[in-house]
């Protein structure tokens, strides 16, 4: 067996254009300067397909699978089978083909598995090392789903709490280390493992980390199609098909512009990200909300934005849309889910509003003081840059894969 290391991703880490593949990339990235890294991987679209030439020139193997199963046949197969959704939703018999030839095959010393989604890749009979990144509790998110759901929703996302909670527990024990985002979800995580393993299973918290050469206000240019409003610029930025985001940017824009705009009567608010669902694309040119969608650099929207909003009711793990925005030395106002594992310091490093009459106050003191917002912001890229680097918060990564380290090995 040599000390190739088999990394197991949900979805491919190119291009790092949203949350889980930003950490993905990174990830990989730096297990390539460490060992030869082999990857299965899945593609959403033709878009993820067209970055195939990246992963190839990253790793010494891989195999990268286009998903077109329709969400409802992932449902069925999870009624009949017993399993979570989100398991049967990523089950493809060429990804499994791919990990048991390459395992028969001794290269593999390490399986690094990024996401639960990808537990059910590892075989059994595999002896070697098994280091497990869940980034945060699936389970305790589909629980939070199901207490604000209703109908049918409500059932389905229940069931998914709840066999998603016996996966990570599964999972777990199975692995030598379970990783999280944050200290605060690795404890959550450790809290609702079976008893009976809990003390058997290493649970470390491995953060995410900014690039802040690449979100540097001194290197972007602000947006034009954003600068063209003349108030005060607020943004929220996500993938915008994802439910927290959705709820996240409905509240901003129907519940916090209003009181916003009532004392700044030309501020506006910048949804940004791709995916925007009807409902929310439908605010767009009503009351000072712009939804913009897809946008080609997302850095360029941020330097436009005079302060940046996370209203996020529901936060799992670390959010790089803060650590981004923070990168780029902007006030940032978030509740007290969005600052979870950020660090920092309330009112230095950010401003946390924990209801909305929190929130719209904490906005109003920033927007009614430019020099306040001005030293707020270069207390947040000052903490970022000093304590939030990739190279800072992967340094452990080599050690818990049993690596040594090493600089600049490629893996093709």
């Amino acid at each position: 067996m040599t000390d190739g290391v088999l990394f197991l991703s949900h979805r491919i880490p190119f291009p790092p254009n949203r949350g889980d593949k930003i950490r993905s990339h990174h990830l990989l990235r730096h297990i390539a300067g460490l060992a030869p890294v082999h990857v299965a991987t899945f593609a959403d679209d033709a878009a993820d397909m067209a970055a195939e030439p990246e992963l190839a020139a990253l790793t010494a193997s891989h195999c990268l699978v286009q998903r077109t199963k329709p969400l409802w046949r992932a449902g069925v197969e999870a009624l009949v089978s017993g399993k979570p959704i989100s398991l049967t939703a990523f089950r493809s018999s060429a990804v499994a083909a791919y990990v048991h030839k390459l395992i028969a095959s001794g290269q593999i010393a390490t399986i690094y598995a990024f996401s639960g989604q990808m537990g059910q890749y590892i075989p059994a009979s595999f002896t070697g090392r098994v280091v497990f990144d869940f980034v945060d509790v699936d389970s305790a998110k589909f629980e939070a789903y199901a207490e604000n759901g209703k109908g049918p929703r409500r059932w389905i996302d229940a069931r998914e709490g709840r066999l998603l909670a016996a996966e990570e527990t599964r999972l777990a024990a199975r692995s030598q280390i379970s990783l999280l985002v944050s200290n605060e979800e690795a404890a959550l995580f450790r809290a609702r493992l079976a008893p009976e393993i809990r003390g058997a299973c290493e649970v470390r918290a491995l953060r995410n980390g900014i690039d802040s050469q690449t979100f540097d206000p001194a290197t972007c240019h602000p947006a034009a199609a954003m600068m063209q409003c003349t108030g005060p610029r607020i943004i929220f930025a996500g993938q915008m098909d994802y439910a927290p985001n959705i709820a996240a940017a409905m509240r901003a824009a129907l519940r916090l512009m209003p009181a916003i705009r009532s004392r700044f009567a030309g501020a506006t608010l910048h949804i940004v990200g791709r995916n925007p669902p009807a409902d929310l694309t439908a605010l767009s040119g009503q009351d000072g909300v712009h939804v913009w969608g897809a946008v080609d650099d997302i850095r360029e929207w941020v330097a436009a934005a005079d302060l940046a909003l996370v209203p996020l009711d529901i936060a799992r793990g670390v959010q790089n849309k803060v650590l981004e925005a923070m990168a780029m030395a902007k006030p940032v106002v978030l509740t007290p889910a969005a600052a979870t594992g950020i660090g920092g310091e309330d009112g230095k490093s950010y401003a946390v509003g924990d209801c909305d009459a929190q929130l719209v106050g904490r906005m109003f003191a920033l927007l009614a003081d430019d020099l306040a917002a001005l030293k707020m912001g270069e207390n947040a890229r000052r903490f970022v840059v000093d304590t939030l680097s990739w190279k800072a918060t992967l340094a452990p990564l080599a050690g818990m894969l049993g690596l040594p380290q090493a600089a600049n090995r490629h893996a093709a």
